[in-house]
């Protein structure tokens, strides 16, 4: 561990033994107590030795399965997974204009992940429909989820009674003994900051690890009003948070598969919100990155995260530098990859679109030079000499799209006569959108397993209808 990282390490240790977190749950705190950790009302005070041993039994790798094989995922090592935008309440369209999601934007979007090749993980919060009722609105997009697509699946907030109608969902899908030696869903658990863990987070986390299912822990400290201005001690907060989480994780059952994740960034001190499409926030996906990878345990973080209140200059810019700093730090997974506005406050069609096309930007980036024998074209050069016509070159033809990105949305070359390059660049993206929900298709759910799907969601007073 370098200098820089082993100090905010140490800041982060000496926070979890003299200042503490606090856990609104009794039966964690009566777990923490019996494991020898000093607890004072609601707040729980680890030693550094307590947190570096537990941290250690955490797995460094774990695999995540898919109802479709194909779609598996490993999560640690070297190894990049994207998924989509996450949570928001508000679709912004092209103009700018705001509305309400509704479940038929769930839908799409659905439909759009299953069907772009960057995504091995689907469903979770992709929107926030307005139009299904609130109590147990993610098992009705979980049923969702499982009716439209097949690949991995990324969970949804919620208590005791909600997680437990999920698990019961994917025992239908799966089986009990499946479910449990294989991990199926990912679970986003955010810590209150500063240094709290609420009731349902950890009614989540208890559930989770009880089945094996891997969790993500994912402070979002905001550096000058949750947490300290200076980014340091941003990270040293958010540091102390994961690994306490990570703790627990463990304390609850050993090997449990958990992620660090990091979602702190600053916060825009004239206004008081969340500061995404900013330096700060690139830096915090950085560090926590970096201290990920000496703690030995798979890393969350990134996104084309953006505080623009539309589709513009602003969303792609501030987008790339996050994404951007994500893919250099090998991050295993990066959520809110494409599709999101304002601060995570808003999702939209064509940002989506857009956002496939800074992944393939990125992913070409990333690939670096094939130096191999003949890729350095000596003897092509040669033959050429000092006339042009590679183009015309069986190497060009064979290569062409192996060693350049051919872009799908960007503008290349002279406009259509009378075209803008505005409305030519939403046309564009306007295409790809409809091209990719035109050929989506339905993967195959067992007709029984539908069926006892819905009965069960019956049972529990939970609206499956809104389907088509």
């Amino acid at each position: 561990m370098n200098q820089e990282l082993a100090k905010i390490h140490e800041a982060s240790l000496q926070i979890l033994e003299t200042t503490g977190v606090r856990f609104f749950h009794p039966q964690i705190l009566s777990m923490l107590k019996k494991k020898g950790v000093k607890v004072n009302g609601e707040t729980a005070f680890f030693s550094p030795s307590q947190v570096e041993e537990w941290i250690k039994k955490a797995p460094a790798v774990f695999s995540v399965y898919a109802r479709n094989p194909q779609y598996n995922i490993l999560l640690g090592g070297e190894t990049t997974e994207f998924a989509a935008g996450y949570g928001a309440p508000i679709i912004i369209d092209q103009k700018g204009m705001r509305r309400k999601a509704k479940f038929d934007d769930y839908l799409n979007f659905l439909k759009l992940i299953q069907q772009c090749p960057f995504f091995n993980i689907n469903g979770g919060i992709l929107v926030q429909p307005a139009d299904i009722g609130s109590r147990h609105g993610y098992p009705s997009m979980l049923f969702a989820t499982l009716a439209y697509s097949d690949k991995c699946l990324m969970g949804g907030a919620g208590g005791a009674e909600e997680v437990n109608i999920v698990l019961d969902m994917l025992d239908i899908v799966f089986g009990r003994e499946s479910l449990m030696t294989a991990p199926r869903i990912l679970a986003i658990l955010n810590s209150t900051s500063p240094l709290q863990f609420d009731k349902d987070t950890l009614d989540t986390l208890l559930l989770f690890a009880e089945y094996g299912q891997p969790v993500i822990i994912t402070p979002a400290v905001m550096a000058g009003t949750t947490g300290p201005i200076t980014i340091a001690g941003t990270l040293a907060l958010s540091n102390a948070e994961i690994l306490a989480g990570i703790t627990v994780a463990q304390m609850i059952r050993e090997g449990t598969p958990v992620m660090y994740g990091m979602q702190s960034t600053a916060a825009d001190m004239r206004t008081g919100g969340i500061a995404d499409g900013s330096p700060e926030r690139a830096i915090c996906v950085a560090y926590g990155a970096r201290l990920a990878k000496e703690y030995g345990i798979p890393y969350r973080g990134g996104g084309t995260e953006n505080d623009a209140k539309s589709l513009s200059v602003q969303s792609g810019y501030e987008s790339m530098l996050d994404i951007l700093v994500a893919c250099q730090e090998q991050t295993n997974l990066i959520i809110h990859s494409a599709g999101t506005l304002d601060s995570h406050g808003a999702m939209s069609y064509e940002k989506f679109i857009v956002d496939l096309e800074i992944l393939g930007m990125v992913k070409r980036l990333l690939q670096g030079l094939n130096t191999a024998q003949g890729s350095l074209g000596v003897k092509l050069i040669k033959s050429f000499g000092h006339g042009a016509g590679y183009s015309l070159d069986d190497q060009t033809r064979r290569l062409s799209k192996e060693e350049t990105y051919t872009p799908f949305i960007s503008l290349k070359g002279s406009l259509p006569e009378g075209a803008t390059p505005e409305q030519e660049l939403l046309n564009k993206i306007n295409s790809k959108k409809e091209e990719m929900l035109a050929q989506y298709c339905q993967p195959e759910l067992s007709p029984k397993v539908l069926t006892r799907l819905k009965a069960y969601l019956a049972s529990k007073e939970i609206e499956t209808a809104i389907l088509k």
